[in-house]
């Protein structure tokens, strides 16, 4: 039996790593060069390394450990499915009791009429059948010219074909034919760098409008859907101005298109709700979900579809002729139901509203007052930090963007606290069950790394202006 605690020394680990193992996200010959960073344990908020070192997993994983790491009941919940069904397809007319479970109570949490659930095995491919479900929706309804999904610039939908097309990131774009025709792209709601002299509410207002522009310019008759993440995740923890998203949705129901809100990163919990759609009063058609569906502990996501929607495709008289081997694949839906159970059982979600919540907010915020952070952006548990030379102007840095972000993560990883960089922003999505003594740790490691990316960049000329 191949030992995981009891492993190969690191320098081994990371020489097999880097002959056989192609990461994701990654340049892997610069990775191989530098030595990957080898996880061995969890738990809680915090991760073990191969060398024994701790680190504060302030990310979650990849958005994910809502519940946080090494918990014994959802591993004994996957051991016992495995033993009475590890495996069938919901394909054929057939089901299992795993699925059905999970979907029955993915929709008494859901919002409004979102009481059908889809499955797929991640955020992408529930995003890819969310392409093929608007397209199907309209086709049926006897309106087939409706097929162009509006997206947004920098917006994070998966890195498929189709998800990554929705997307709206250019680094995604350059590799692969991105994107596929009829998506197409307004801007974004990042007031911090693009805001320019308008205050945030007219700056929400006019990035609103340009879906409304972008809808009158294609024609109605021509657009199915309009697709946001309630907050731009990987984009940066881009929180919209608060005159965004009831724009937003004014726009979707005046022109009669679909609505699908992006929740992977921000379901079951992560803003101080199950949805982030109750955080920003969003009413859509259709939500895309996973991550913290199963808190990382087995591969799952979906689409929760609305009934008009559903009952279309259904009632259509013919197959929706889509889906996937693991649809509801009954381990990682018995996994995933268990995690929605404990989230209850233990308040976790009071737990982010009332205690880890507020008392982030208080700490994070007075990162504001480093001379290297220019704002600092919380909701729930997600929240970001803006690097910038100079606060009063919002300045970028005159180095390439993403050179201070990294540097700043760089300084995180040395300080044994896991904090994302995006371009210039540093972000956070920490497990949903951190404790204030936690979230000091949190804060202390992350300005300990700031003092050091700053007086870094103050010894090597970098604190200039663009």
């Amino acid at each position: 039996m191949t030992q995981i605690t009891n492993h190969l020394p690191t320098k081994e680990l990371q020489r097999l790593d880097a002959a056989h193992h192609m990461h994701p996200f990654t340049e892997d010959a610069a990775l191989a060069r530098k030595g990957a960073r080898i996880i061995t344990r969890g738990r809680g908020v915090w991760l073990t390394d191969s060398e024994g070192k701790e680190i504060l997993d302030g990310m979650a994983g990849l958005w994910c450990v809502n519940l946080g790491y090494g918990r014994k009941d959802l591993a004994e919940v996957a051991a016992r499915q495995m033993e009475e069904l590890c495996y069938y397809n919901t394909f054929f007319q057939t089901s299992h009791v795993p699925a059905i479970a999970l979907a029955a109570k993915v929709a008494e949490l859901a919002p409004g009429d979102l009481n059908h659930l889809f499955y797929a095995g991640s955020g992408s491919e529930a995003n890819d059948t969310n392409i093929r479900l608007v397209r199907r929706y309209w086709d049926v309804k006897g309106k087939p010219g409706k097929t162009v999904i509006i997206s947004r610039k920098n917006a994070y939908h998966g890195s498929t074909m189709g998800g990554g097309s929705l997307g709206g990131m250019a680094g995604i774009h350059a590799q692969g034919g991105l994107p596929i025709p009829d998506i197409v792209h307004i801007g974004q709601p990042y007031w911090w760098a693009e805001g320019g002299d308008m205050t945030p509410e007219e700056f929400g207002l006019l990035r609103a409008r340009e879906l409304e522009a972008k809808i009158e310019e294609l024609g109605a008759d021509r657009v199915a859907a309009f697709i946001g993440e309630p907050i731009q995740g990987a984009g940066g923890v881009i929180v919209p101005p608060a005159t965004y998203w009831p724009e937003i949705q004014r726009i979707c129901d005046k022109y009669g298109i679909l609505l699908i809100a992006d929740e992977v990163i921000t379901g079951f919990g992560r803003t101080g709700n199950w949805f982030a759609c109750e955080t920003f009063g969003i009413r859509p058609h259709i939500i895309t979900i996973a991550k913290g569906l199963s808190s990382g502990y087995a591969p799952i996501g979906g689409s929760i579809i609305c009934d008009e929607v559903y009952e279309t495709i259904a009632n259509s008289g013919d197959d929706f002729n889509h889906g996937y081997t693991y649809c509801g694949h009954p381990v990682a839906a018995a996994v995933a139901l268990r995690n929605l159970e404990l989230i209850e059982e233990e308040g976790v979600i009071d737990h982010v509203r009332n205690v880890a919540h507020p008392y982030l907010m208080e700490r994070w915020q007075a990162l504001a007052d480093h001379p290297l952070v220019g704002e600092a952006k919380l909701v729930g548990l997600m929240g970001s930090i803006a690097l910038t030379p100079d606060k009063a102007s919002r300045a970028a840095f005159a180095s390439e963007a993403g050179t201070v972000g990294y540097r700043c993560r760089e300084r995180c990883f040395a300080n044994n606290l896991v904090m994302r960089h995006v371009g210039d922003r540093m972000i956070i999505s920490p497990p949903l069950v951190i404790t204030p003594s936690e979230i000091d740790a949190l804060i202390d490691r992350a300005t300990r790394s700031l003092d050091e990316c700053h007086a870094g960049l103050k010894a090597d000329g970098l604190l200039k202006a663009a």
